[in-house]
């Protein structure tokens, strides 16, 4: 895209940019929450009924996808830095769009798969439109503005997965096209209207040593509190894999539920979501503080997982779904105090780095919980627990808990309290 939608110096995309960036992102997940609940469906129906097999297969799905997210999301973080956040936005819509295409026209599981890795790829513009935010916010209001995002988050898969549900009980392909429609739709909407948010003056001169996966996350060990954080975010996110990797089947197989009753499910998901994102975050920051928001998430989040485990009925799962919303408190928090930590010329390069940590836990997690799911209802094992992954989603949260207890505590606050000095504009 021209250069010529940047905002001359002095002037920066305020309040109408921010709202066009939760369009968009709202748009992508609304596309993405579509596609949930057919998707591990369609790898049935594909593998011929065997949910067992399609559960290993799920997991190899997502490990394949967060592979690229791994790779390109710091490259186009660091692009972002260098070229401006709008182009990256833009055509990482576009190409999402022709990719849903590509997969609602995939003949073979392989080729589903081909259709799945490029997803990953035109995915990775989440960071920067984190980035955007962090531009046009300033520090003492990104948790707040972190909390929308996420919110939107949660409002594409409140309409989402209902309307993939629905769809999917018509025909398993009818929700891609719906999404491909959204993302082609958000590229469009997001040419006219998106101003760039990042003036020449304040981009990288260079971005190339951070475009590259290790060398994104290089800059996660720059600062003693931001790796301490980093680890955090790692744990928070590898407990989240649970939920894409194995509601689906898990519910269906432990509660015999249809792709109706998942699509809707997965709306009171998005519900939760929304309400404690774009609600409860920014009052209960400035109520308690940052420290203390993270650690009440994590604790909420901790309750609700091992309440997933254990709910015996599907009506007693749902009303533990409300409470595991609680936990997206904790996630805002630490992106704003990673924030913190980084000079603006480096928040592309940050907000890359942490979605190659998501990317990192979305490559191992679903192998680790659809394994786990495979594993515990497996005929052969001798204790039947379905519930097993959501277990171990809920001790890795306990580990995350006891972590940001020791990161975020005074003393360490107090000896870290500049951005890393490594930093610096001639990045």
């Amino acid at each position: 895209m021209p250069d010529s939608a940047t905002p001359p110096l002095g002037r920066q995309p305020g309040r109408a940019a921010f709202v066009f960036i939760l369009v968009t992102v709202l748009f992508d997940f609304l596309a993405f929450g579509i596609i949930a609940p057919v998707l591990p469906n369609l790898i049935i129906q594909f593998e011929g009924g065997n949910i067992a097999r399609a559960a290993a297969i799920t997991g190899y799905f997502g490990f394949a996808w967060a592979l690229m997210q791994f790779i390109f999301s710091p490259i186009l973080g660091a692009w972002s830095d260098r070229f401006g956040r709008r182009p990256i936005i833009l055509i990482s819509c576009f190409g999402l769009g022709l990719d849903y295409i590509f997969m609602a026209l995939a003949p073979s599981l392989k080729w589903l798969l081909v259709g799945r890795i490029i997803s990953g790829i035109t995915a990775s513009n989440i960071s920067s439109a984190f980035a955007y935010v962090t531009d046009v916010t300033p520090p003492e209001k990104r948790a707040k503005q972190f909390g929308y995002l996420a919110a939107s988050f949660g409002l594409g898969f409140i309409i989402g997965p209902a309307v993939g549900g629905l769809l999917g009980n018509i025909n398993l392909r009818f929700p891609f096209w719906a999404a491909a429609c959204l993302s082609l739709a958000n590229a469009l909407y997001g040419f006219f209207v998106l101003p760039e948010s990042l003036p020449m003056e304040r981009r990288s001169k260079s971005a190339w040593h951070m475009a590259n996966p290790l060398g994104s996350l290089t800059l996660l060990r720059s600062h003693p509190q931001l790796f301490g954080l980093a680890t955090v975010m790692t744990l928070f996110y590898l407990a989240q894999q649970s939920l894409p990797s194995v509601f689906v089947l898990y519910t269906q197989y432990r509660y015999a539920w249809t792709e109706r009753d998942v699509g809707l499910a997965l709306a009171v998901v998005g519900i939760s979501t929304s309400i404690v994102s774009g609600v409860l975050v920014g009052p209960f920051v400035r109520r308690f503080g940052e420290r203390r928001s993270v650690l009440s998430g994590l604790t909420f989040g901790t309750l609700g997982f091992l309440s997933f485990a254990f709910a015996p009925h599907g009506w007693v799962f749902l009303c533990a779904i409300p409470f595991l919303g609680l936990w997206g408190i904790a996630g805002p928090s630490v992106q704003s105090l990673m924030s913190r930590r980084v000079d603006p010329t480096s928040q592309g390069k940050l907000q890359g780095a942490i979605n190659s940590i998501r990317a990192i836990s979305g490559m191992f997690g679903p192998l680790l919980f659809t394994q786990v799911l495979a594993i515990a209802i497996s005929p052969s094992i001798s204790i039947h627990f379905p519930g097993a992954p959501y277990f171990l989603a809920g001790l890795l949260l306990l580990s995350s808990f006891l972590l940001a207890s020791y990161v975020t505590r005074a003393s360490f606050l107090a000896s870290a309290s500049q951005p890393a000095a490594s930093l610096n504009p001639s990045d």
